[in-house]
């Protein structure tokens, strides 16, 4: 049986926006809006963030930056002799924002959360993965509550997670999709004894000395397999037999669209649920020419 078509398409995001809406209604609406400043400081950078179910956000940042500007509560601090700026740092860098309240406060993150990843499971906790330095094989956990801190499992990752991509699947395990240098995926919770298993796509689409295919871009389809784009081109994979199901031409031209060529993309809404076969469509956005690196 063929698989399921899955479409991806490139657009200017201008194109899209005024090809959707009439432009007088555009600029009026526009002309409504205002900006409000709720805080003028939260202290911390805001280098991931999440919405949780109890409409609080999420934020956190880098350590190994030095101190924040917020400091955690009296006698609490991040003690890591391996951090390269500030083994013992008393500074917050992640924060919990009560949208209604207008408050935060401060959590205690105690390894590098640079450029980790992470998704909401099933029950609302929020996983994050990885990082740099001490936080390549951690497993962070934040269950949503008034006074809940981040609860972290050290070596909860079989490989080391840098610029990886989480998802989350039907049945409530998260897959963790490459990294630098890991050409491979796993799974958490764990399952297996044998948690990494090797993807030769993430290795085909390294640009050696560029790479080009980190944090890559990963969608559910709807017939079960996962959609993953890396730098110019893109698989339908099996994740449970591991096996490619479709390969899908080069984008037109050939340029990089994922990390560190930086462009985004998102699963577009389901329009045809009705139809005999359910079509899905991704949206990728951005990237940079070849040699911008």
């Amino acid at each position: 049986m063929a698989a399921p078509s899955f479409i991806f398409s490139i657009l200017l995001l201008l194109q899209l926006l005024f090809a959707s809406l009439p432009h007088h209604r555009t600029l009026t609406s526009a002309a409504d809006g205002s900006w409000q400043l709720l805080q003028k400081s939260i202290g911390i950078s805001a280098m991931h963030m999440q919405l949780l179910r109890n409409d609080r956000v999420i934020m956190f940042d880098r350590t190994d930056f030095g101190p924040s500007n917020l400091p955690l509560p009296t006698g609490k601090c991040r003690n890591d002799p391996t951090d390269t700026a500030l083994q013992v740092d008393c500074t917050a860098h992640s924060v919990e924002y009560d949208v209604f309240a207008n408050k935060f406060r401060a959590l205690t993150v105690q390894t590098d959360v640079w450029c980790s990843s992470g998704a909401i499971m099933p029950n609302g906790n929020l996983f994050q993965t990885g990082g740099f330095n001490d936080g390549e094989r951690r497993v962070r956990v934040f269950s949503p509550c008034r006074t809940c801190d981040w609860n972290e499992i050290q070596n909860g990752l079989t490989a080391k997670r840098w610029y990886a991509s989480n998802h989350i699947l039907p049945d409530g395990r998260q897959i963790i999709v490459g990294g630098r240098g890991q050409f491979n995926y796993e799974f958490i919770p764990k399952n297996i004894v044998s948690n990494k298993i090797n993807l030769p796509f993430l290795s085909e689409t390294n640009d050696k000395g560029i790479e080009n295919n980190l944090y890559p871009f990963v969608f559910l389809n709807v017939d079960g397999n996962l959609f993953i784009f890396a730098n110019n081109r893109a698989i339908l994979f099996d994740y449970v037999n591991n096996i490619v199901v479709k390969k899908y031409p080069m984008i037109p031209g050939g340029e990089p669209r994922s990390y560190p060529s930086t462009g985004s993309a998102v699963l577009l809404p389901l329009k045809n649920l009705k139809a005999a076969a359910i079509e899905a469509e991704v949206l990728v956005c951005g990237g940079a020419p070849k040699g911008s690196y």
